[in-house]
């Protein structure tokens, strides 16, 4: 076993003994993990409450070779998650970033942008910020960082440009859009409107900040945000369970 340090994210945590708790970290250095803290449900435990669900904090672990859990052996609290004014929308946004963080990535599979990025929505979640917003931009960048991301100018098929007009054909199953030519004979396609295409391109550049002046009427946003569940349900093989809780979340 050797000893690590790293930042990380608290997502998962689950009672293990009337003392310990076994915690699913997504870390900087080494992407997600799962440790035992013992002693973590004492009220004077090792680890001063800094194992709260979302909370930022800094770890020292023993990493193991096997496949069992490694084990945290120090965690200093950084930033705990408390949406301003303790917003339903905020909080429930919190919770499908960690959903989407234990569901989308590996053990031991290190992502640093996209825990830069987890890092930036929960702080912007926390500070009051336009929660919708703020989830699909996670939401579609996570996407590209983890190679999902899906084509929306080009058909995914051929490669043709699509002109974005009118409503344009999206496989679910095929992960973009679709030219007239190639979407013939398949399934799960849906007509998305170009505006939602659009707004999710800008969305999804990480290099720009047109998002954050964007202003969505609830109509396309309720399309923008069916056509994601919807690609997240495919990706993920199941519907996460934070989606029930999203329609809250406003524009």
């Amino acid at each position: 076993m050797t000893s690590e340090k790293s930042t990380a994210i608290v997502i998962r945590t689950v009672e293990f003994s009337e003392t310990s708790l076994v915690v699913t970290l997504f870390t900087r250095e080494f992407g997600k993990i799962g440790a035992l803290a013992k002693g973590a449900r004492r009220l004077k435990g090792p680890f001063e409450s800094a194992l709260d669900l979302l909370a930022l904090c800094r770890i020292v672990f023993l990493h193991k070779s096997s496949d069992s859990l490694d084990l945290l052996t120090e965690a200093k609290l950084l930033r705990r998650f408390r949406p301003a004014g303790r917003e339903l929308a905020g909080l429930y946004a919190g919770y499908y970033v960690a959903e989407l963080l234990n569901g989308l990535t590996d053990e031991d599979d290190p992502h640093p942008e996209l825990f830069d990025l987890a890092d930036r929505t929960l702080a912007a979640l926390a500070a009051g910020e336009p929660v919708a917003k703020w989830v699909a931009r996670f939401e579609l960048i996570a996407l590209r960082l983890l190679g999902h991301a899906p084509a929306l100018d080009n058909c995914v098929e051929c490669g043709a440009a699509v002109a974005l007009t009118g409503r344009v054909a999206f496989g679910q199953l095929d992960g973009g859009v679709l030219c007239n030519k190639c979407r013939a004979g398949k399934k799960q396609v849906v007509l998305v409107s170009a505006g939602v295409l659009r707004a999710m391109a800008q969305l999804a550049d990480p290099n720009k900040d047109v998002w954050r002046r964007m202003e969505i009427d609830p109509r396309s946003f309720g399309e923008l945000r069916g056509l994601l569940n919807q690609y997240f349900t495919h990706l993920m093989g199941r519907k996460p369970k934070m989606h029930q809780y999203l329609g809250i979340l406003g524009n």
